[in-house]
């Protein structure tokens, strides 16, 4: 193990559970301490004892800016820096275009992208302070482009694409990257009613939580360091072909 997070602190939310606690297990094993932020209490103290002294479960609704502070100031007093964050929590619903409810895009936008605007806001100060840090956004293949039905996922996802851009271009001479994840079909809690064989996915399989895994830690780590604003792809390649649709 190449230890590429040694000294470093990472708080990723929604780590309890499916894609977080991959992202979560996978930070830790590269010698990153790590913040479990979750509504989830029982499974993210659970994972955070499993890990031990690196690791600390704090809870975390994103949609609020109070408890996005007191995450944040657990952090720092416990650990002294903030070097990485994770926005990874996240929330789908669907339905047809005439019957998709003010509820329900206000649901997925306040916790998709209000959620990831605020962490995004959280941490500046202390990334500032330090001279350096790593945001990590989770979007999705659906900020690439339409999927019928998920009206408010979608727009919520292509604002998370646009977000990081924008942080990307005020933060870089701060020394502060910020850098988006699209994940395609990966098997979690939230994807178990969806066949990825219907997918035209061209390396044949569905995702796996641990497939995205590298890919944060890469973005977390020095070996990005000249990646700010990017996208990077992870679906198996179900974006590659005109016909993906």
């Amino acid at each position: 193990m190449s230890r590429r997070l040694d000294g470093r602190v990472a708080v990723v939310t929604g780590g309890a559970r499916g894609l977080g606690e991959s992202y979560v297990r996978a930070l830790h094993a590269e010698g990153a301490r790590v913040v479990v932020a979750d509504l989830l209490e029982a499974e993210g103290s659970a994972l955070a004892a499993e890990l031990g002294d690196r690791a600390r479960f704090e809870p975390l609704d994103v949609t609020d800016e109070e408890a996005w502070a007191r995450v944040v100031a657990a952090t720092l007093g416990a650990w002294g820096a903030l070097d990485v964050l994770v926005n990874n929590a996240g929330i789908a619903n669907a339905g047809p275009l005439e019957h998709y409810t003010r509820a329900k895009w206000d649901a997925v936008i306040a916790v998709n992208l209000t959620g990831t605007f605020l962490g995004c806001q959280a941490v500046v100060p202390t990334m500032r302070a330090a001279g350096r840090g790593s945001i990590v956004n989770i979007s999705s293949v659906e900020g690439l482009f339409g999927s019928e039905g998920l009206h408010g996922y979608v727009a919520a996802k292509f604002g998370v694409r646009g977000l990081t851009k924008s942080v990307a271009v005020e933060l870089g001479r701060a020394g502060i990257r910020a850098n988006s994840v699209h994940p395609g079909w990966v098997d979690t809690a939230m994807t178990g009613r969806i066949d990825p064989s219907w997918l035209p996915i061209p390396l044949g399989r569905g995702g796996r939580t641990d497939d995205l895994a590298g890919a944060v830690v890469f973005l977390a780590s020095d070996d990005s360091a000249y990646m700010t604003g990017a996208e990077l792809v992870v679906d198996g390649g179900m974006t590659a072909g005109v016909g993906h649709r």
